[in-house]
């Protein structure tokens, strides 16, 4: 069998891109567990009214797409932690963190929301799919502190019922608050 040009460098394209998943899957990186979908800023604008955010608060959005959550609560003062595992969506939301100048204010992480250590968050801000909330909630309840503020876009928690739900713009807004109880309500829901 001859290789042509073409044929070597596909070869050689292939092969290079079979290291990189490789490499990836070496180091825990894995494939995101949602397509992303901008959330409309009316939908951010009452995200952050219904959980009060103010200077002082450290909030966090698990699954940060292109930042613009963590960029709009930098803009009312607070501190902001993106969280994304897809790196188009990092580089997408660093850009857009220096595009608005809050980078003294807001860092975005590659990271797994499922494996991120988000216990200094005064909010929660999620975008999420309804089975995915259910998997990271006894997380939320067990880490959180009470007091905690968690806002959902469009989907709820299961049987956790959010103290307020908000329509605005076409989409669902739910909100909860840490309780003390919740995290012996985690270790109960984990058997």
């Amino acid at each position: 069998m001859r290789l042509t040009p073409i044929k070597a460098a596909s070869c050689v394209l292939l092969l290079g891109l079979t290291q990189a998943v490789a490499a990836q899957s070496q180091q825990g990186v894995r494939q995101p567990d949602v397509i992303y979908v901008p959330t409309r800023q009316a939908v951010v604008d009452a995200m952050l009214k219904v959980a009060n955010v103010k200077a002082g608060d450290v909030v966090y959005d698990l699954g940060c797409g292109d930042g613009r959550i963590v960029v709009s609560a930098a803009k009312l003062g607070a501190r902001g932690i993106g969280i994304d595992i897809d790196p188009e969506r990092v580089a997408e939301a660093t850009q857009n963190v220096q595009r608005n100048g809050v980078g003294e204010r807001v860092k975005i992480l590659n990271q797994d929301l499922f494996t991120t250590n988000f216990s200094d968050a005064s909010v929660v801000m999620l975008y999420l799919l309804p089975t995915l909330n259910l998997r990271l909630r006894p997380t939320l309840w067990k880490t959180l502190k009470p007091g905690t503020r968690v806002v959902s876009h469009d989907f709820d928690m299961g049987d956790w019922k959010p103290e307020q739900t908000l329509s605005v713009d076409g989409a669902q807004i739910y909100y909860w608050t840490i309780t003390p109880d919740l995290a012996k309500k985690a270790v109960m829901e984990k058997q």
